[in-house]
């Protein structure tokens, strides 16, 4: 099986579906007519499928080297082919023509990323950090920190990443223990352990700038006393080059369940020097500016791994003979017939698709609001997308990382003994995708952090919002070819309007309640999001079947998305009644009972 990259259905949801050119007004969207886009995709498409796919499994049985000289190697043709990202220019399709960038919307950077990840995660979580830490800095930094470092980030000459976590503590950073001590000279010396580091070392880049969370001497303790600081593994020279090393160490790699290509790196801060990014003591608000895009960036791996685990599948399907369909042979000359032709197979594969293009079409109409809270020029519209990606940023990682590691998991099963051994692909995708439903703060931190934060930003107006536009869009589709969707999707609505309701009027008397209620309604938002997703494509579909279009594409379209309607959505129905039965029986029992 040879990775495709999902070239074509990127083009529908950008021209027929989120109808990129309608912003065509925008300097934000003024390169990215659908003739530029789509050339650009065809060729993300052939990168990906030609440069990356092929050292996947490469890196998954070699995995990375670390020495006793702290230095780190990375698999055979890894460096091979991140000279060919940088050379080929896709490092900066998203980033500021200022810093060296092309400018291009994120929702079109966004699908190279999904791409590239498919293709091989553990490669792709190289640059994707890099990114991050560019955001972070265009963010919070000082113009001079900005001169300095954002076009070595953005050409991806230089890589970037995240240092937040310490041996004793996970999610909650208020613990840390990383010190920062001023020398007077608008430096700070950094000490202390940081673990879980991905690409904290590795032989790709001529530098790596760690951005560090640390508390500064005297500080508030908990979160209200962290800052963030640049941290090079070389300290730039007088003209911005790489100059003398810095006392930043690897100590060891993590031996992990997947991603084996990428260094997950424990990394000592042994008096390095750093410079402070933005203000002391408020450098997490900073840092969140790095994990929510992470946060996105993990979602998107969820259905990045899970497209690649279904095409695994899905091939596979078609080849391995089986068995006889239970309505006669369809394989009469031969032996048996493929695996196919079983309903629990199709299920399996369904279900997969349903996910996969649901799930990439909200990863894409998220991104697209992200673009519009910067680049609108209507203050509604940009307020509408920031309390769009304040209020999916859970959602999207957290339901999208469970699916896809369904996914696949079932890719598994369609394998059957076959995809249990490594002759296989469909262990590597399994192994994998699983850390992401971990990392980035575990799907059940992201879940309390919707019922938690998100649902009640600015006294709920983005849910609200949210609620609305399902409304006013199942009321303008009145079409009867539009019905059976509508009507899952409003029926769906109902049931998420119902259980905020709940929250709202359960949650605040006795909190247990809103934790026990998280994860199903996060679920339940999910499928209510990809309903709404659904009921767009198949509007773009019928669209362009009534215009005379006889690609058979749209009615594959429609016919998915019945699926998703009528044997995924009925789901919502359980999330609401289980979240209704509220937090005590979960916390009846003792600790000790355990």
């Amino acid at each position: 099986m040879t990775y495709q990259a999902p070239v074509r259905d990127y083009v529908f949801l950008l021209r027929d579906v989120l109808q990129l050119e309608r912003y065509a007004n925008l300097p934000a969207f003024a390169d990215a007519a659908m003739d530029t886009v789509e050339a650009i995709l065809e060729e993300a498409g052939k990168f990906t499928a030609e440069v990356l796919a092929p050292l996947n499994a490469v890196g998954d049985k070699e995995g990375c080297r670390w020495s006793p000289d702290f230095s780190v190697t990375t698999p055979t043709g890894f460096k091979a082919a991140y000279a060919r990202l940088v050379e080929g220019g896709w490092p900066g399709l998203g980033s500021d023509p200022a810093f060296g960038g092309q400018g291009l919307p994120h929702v079109v950077n966004m699908a190279f990323s999904e791409m590239s990840s498919s293709a091989n995660m553990a490669f792709s979580m190289y640059p994707g950090l890099t990114h991050g830490c560019y955001s972070a800095i265009l963010e919070g930094g000082s113009d001079e920190q900005k001169a300095l470092y954002l076009p070595k980030l953005a050409s991806f000459q230089w890589a970037g990443t995240m240092n937040l976590t310490e041996p004793h503590c996970g999610t909650d950073l208020g613990l840390l223990r990383t010190k920062a001590v001023p020398q007077g000279d608008g430096t700070y010396r950094i000490s202390g352990q940081k673990i879980w580091i991905s690409g904290g070392e590795q032989d790709l880049t001529e530098n790596i700038v760690h951005l560090v969370l640390a508390r500064i001497e005297g500080a508030p303790q908990g979160t209200r006393g962290i800052s963030l600081f640049i941290v090079p593994k070389f300290l730039p020279d007088a003209d911005g080059n790489p100059g003398a090393r810095n006392s930043v160490k690897c100590l060891g790699l993590e031996e992990k369940m997947g991603i084996h290509g990428n260094a997950t790196c424990v990394i000592s801060h042994e008096e390095a020097t750093g410079w402070l990014i933005g203000e002391a003591n408020r450098g997490l608000s900073i840092m969140f500016v790095m994990m929510n895009e992470a946060r996105l960036g993990v979602g998107l791996q969820g259905i990045a791994q899970a497209e690649a685990a279904y095409q695994a599948a899905a091939a596979f399907a078609k080849d391995r003979l089986q068995g006889r369909s239970l309505t006669g042979p369809k394989n009469a000359d031969g032996p048996a017939d493929p695996i196919i032709v079983h309903p629990d197979v199709r299920r399996m594969l369904m279900d997969a698709r349903a996910i996969v293009e649901g799930g990439r079409a909200f990863m894409a109409w998220t991104a697209l609001h992200g673009d519009l809270s910067h680049a609108s020029p209507d203050e509604a519209t940009r307020q509408k997308g920031r309390d769009y990606m304040g209020l999916m940023t859970p959602v999207v990682k957290a339901f999208l990382t469970d699916r896809g590691f369904q996914v696949c998991s079932d890719a598994m099963q369609v394998h059957g003994g076959s995809g249990f051994t490594e002759h296989f692909p469909a262990s590597q995708y399994l192994r994998d995708v699983r850390i992401a439903l971990i990392y980035e703060g575990t799907n059940g931190v992201q879940a309390l952090d919707l019922v938690g934060r998100k649902l009640a930003a600015d006294g709920g107006r983005g849910v609200m919002s949210f609620f609305a536009e399902l409304d006013a869009f199942v009321e303008a589709e009145q079409d009867a070819a539009m019905k059976p969707f509508t009507a899952g999707l409003a029926k769906a609505k109902a049931e998420l309007q119902e259980a905020t309701l709940w929250l709202m009027q359960n949650g605040l008397a006795n909190p247990d309640n809103a934790g026990a209620a998280s994860t199903d309604y996060l679920h339940l938002f999910g499928l209510t999001a990809l309903a709404y997703m659904w009921s767009l494509q198949a509007k773009a579909s019928l669209a362009r079947i009534s215009g005379g279009d006889s690609d058979p594409f749209y009615d594959t379209k429609l016919t998915i998305g019945r699926y998703y309607i009528e044997r995924v959505l009925p789901e919502t129905g359980g999330r609401l009644a289980k979240l209704k039965t509220g937090a005590d029986l979960l916390m009846k029992l003792p600790a000790e009972a355990f």
